[in-house]
């Protein structure tokens, strides 16, 4: 999980994350366009989500298609998200109970 952290701490890679989160399966030079950073820098990117496991990549011929692999941020919001979240939704739950007798 380290690994994911370290990914997703820089900007570049969120930002690379969020276009293949809108259109998955795009090209390196797809990723690219419109972006300001050369193709080398983007490709260094890329592999550190590779090595996060929060991209994934398949050969279609002679294109290499990127894809967005979801499951480590879940697993992220399952394990530090959600037991946070608990305790809210049960605070909320009783405020509402709370407003509802006295309104009644």
């Amino acid at each position: 999980m380290d690994e994911v952290f370290k990914a997703l701490a820089d900007a570049s890679r969120r930002l690379l994350l969020d276009r293949l989160h809108a259109r998955n399966g795009q090209t390196l030079l797809e990723l690219c366009d419109g972006l300001a950073m050369t193709r080398q820098a983007v490709t260094k990117h890329l592999a550190i989500l590779e090595d996060a496991n929060l991209v994934a990549t398949i050969k279609h011929g002679r294109e290499k298609l990127h894809y967005l692999n979801p499951v480590p941020i879940h697993q992220i919001g399952e394990r530090w998200i959600k037991k946070f979240e608990r305790d809210r939704l049960v605070a909320l739950s009783s405020l509402k109970k709370q407003l509802e007798m006295r309104d009644e």
